[in-house]
């Protein structure tokens, strides 16, 4: 068996492949950047040729550095980014990758709200709707585009259509089917019952066969070995939901274990050994049989940061430094005082507000860039903050935590973590967790490890530490009490900005 295991990480915005050891070592990686289309406001789409296109050049460019026979690959593993849309036609084309940060259905998801729809999903999924969960999506398609709702022939989700053209096979697995709210969350399958409270009890044959993440879904076929430069025939599992497999590969395996990732999704997940907390907290299945995932999630993370460095910061760095470093090198420059500004994460909205926008609070006129960049540092951690509290309060307990992401490579930002929620925090030595973890349930598949336990064990080491500063604690529970009373003074109002039409705004004008 060959000694190197190739994951694959298929994010909102990135792909990458890269090539570990049994050691969890990085022999090589790479990367491709794809392009999101938003045709209206709210809708955020991608062109499944250009992923399929992005993957093919990533697998045969880590290939290429790694220097080594693909044969030496004794398996692959495929992470993805949950939720969103993806769907095949009914001959198995390409047809429409909607991503997780589309916010189409907010509409729907108050119109089921008042309908009482999450109480009858929430039983089952141990989920309410929200606007970018697949199945208020698909919802959504069948009431507003019919058209190609009937077109539409296999629903899956990023890494599940990387794995369809690895190997012609499909199929979905647990983690993200569970993710998305599909499942029965208790016995692991689909559910008559629930797909009528989404109103899609006519959707069943949609969903591809269910396998575990460690299950074999195919093998790498000998037209895509051509394409890739991988050997044909070479094992692909079921893989991964990304932010489970970003839990795995930074070491989270064991109950009560708390992962939090700062990537385009602000993620924060415990794992427990019962789907039966005191609170309605977001669910999914861990990466095992056995366990669940208690999770408090919405897209309000790292991409505040990528926006605000695009938009303004591209260009305003020192050669050899990346705007990302000079930013947050700008933040850990300002000494935090009681009217620093306050930030909130809503480009995309928030998990209890779809209509919520981001926004600055409290600028003066001796605020400089430093307080801007830290206000969103410091507010993207208070909106972790909140969802961790969420979960706490349905019983979950944990005293420390893991972060991954791409917030974790900052040498400031974890330590602004670990002040705001007031628990050590730690940052595994890899940076590419979510690949890290398919790698581990590839080894898993194919035996090389006994178990995923075994594979984290095997895998991954704790490269950093940050313990709170406790002289911070006041500091921080005045400015989360504040960013939390703006919030709930601004609601109705961002109701009322994105309640106009922009034909009819531009007519008033």
């Amino acid at each position: 068996m060959g000694e190197y295991l190739l994951g694959l990480d298929a994010g909102n915005t990135v792909i990458k492949a890269v090539i570990f050891d049994r050691h969890g070592n990085e022999i090589a990686a790479a990367s491709e950047e794809g392009h999101s289309r938003m045709p209206s406001p709210g809708h955020v789409e991608r062109g499944l040729d250009e992923l399929w296109t992005n993957a093919r050049q990533v697998i045969r460019a880590c290939i290429e550095k790694a220097e080594i026979q693909p044969e030496e690959i004794a398996a692959i593993g495929c992470a993805g980014h949950g939720n969103g849309l993806y769907a095949l036609d009914r001959d198995g084309a390409p047809l429409i990758g909607i991503q997780s940060l589309d916010t189409r259905a907010a509409g729907l998801v108050d119109e089921w709200r008042e309908a009482g729809v999450g109480d009858r999903t929430y039983p089952i999924a141990r989920q309410r709707p929200w606007p970018s969960q697949t199945p208020t999506l698909l919802a959504w398609l069948k009431r507003h585009r019919p058209d190609l709702f009937n077109r539409i022939g296999t629903v899956f989700f990023s890494k599940d259509f990387v794995v369809n053209r690895l190997t012609g096979q499909r199929v979905s697995e647990v983690s993200d089917m569970s993710g998305a709210g599909l499942l029965d969350l208790a016995a692991r399958r689909y559910d008559k019952a629930l797909m009528e409270a989404y109103g899609l009890d006519d959707c069943m044959d949609l969903l591809p066969p269910l396998i575990e993440s460690a299950d074999i879904a195919g093998t790498v076929t000998e037209e895509v070995a051509g394409q890739t430069g991988l050997a044909a025939g070479t094992p692909v599992v079921g893989g991964l939901f990304d932010v489970v497999a970003s839990a795995l590969g930074s070491g989270v395996a064991r109950t009560g274990s708390a992962s939090i990732i700062a990537g385009t999704w602000s993620i924060n997940q415990v794992i427990i050994d019962s789907p039966d907390l005191g609170g309605p907290v977001f669910m999914s299945s861990t990466f095992d049989r056995s366990r669940y995932m208690a999770m408090e999630n919405s897209a309000t993370s790292a991409a505040n940061l990528e926006w605000l460095v695009r938009e303004f910061f591209e260009g305003e760095h020192a050669e050899g430094v990346s705007p990302f470093d000079a930013c947050c090198a700008l933040a850990g420059a300002i000494e935090p005082t009681t009217d620093d500004p306050i930030y909130h994460p809503y480009l995309y909205g928030a998990q209890q507000d779809g209509h919520a926008r981001a926004g600055f609070y409290g600028l003066a006129g001796w605020h400089t860039k430093g307080h801007l960049v830290r206000a969103l540092l410091e507010g993207v951690a208070f909106g972790h903050r909140q969802h961790i509290e969420t979960i706490r309060k349905a019983g979950a307990v944990f005293n420390e935590a893991v972060l991954s992401g791409g917030g974790s490579r900052s040498l400031i930002w974890p330590q602004i973590f670990a002040d705001v929620l007031g628990v050590p925090v730690s940052v595994a030595r890899s940076c590419e967790t979510g690949a890290l973890g398919a790698a581990i349930a590839a080894g898993t598949g194919v035996g090389i490890f006994a178990d995923f336990g075994a594979g984290a064990a095997a895998m991954v080491r704790a490269e950093r530490y940050y313990r709170p500063d406790v002289s911070l604690e006041a500091h921080y529970a005045r400015r989360y009490a504040l960013y939390q009373d703006i919030a709930e003074a601004m609601a109705p109002l961002w109701r009322r900005l994105t309640a106009v039409p922009l034909a009819a705004a531009g007519a008033a004008a």
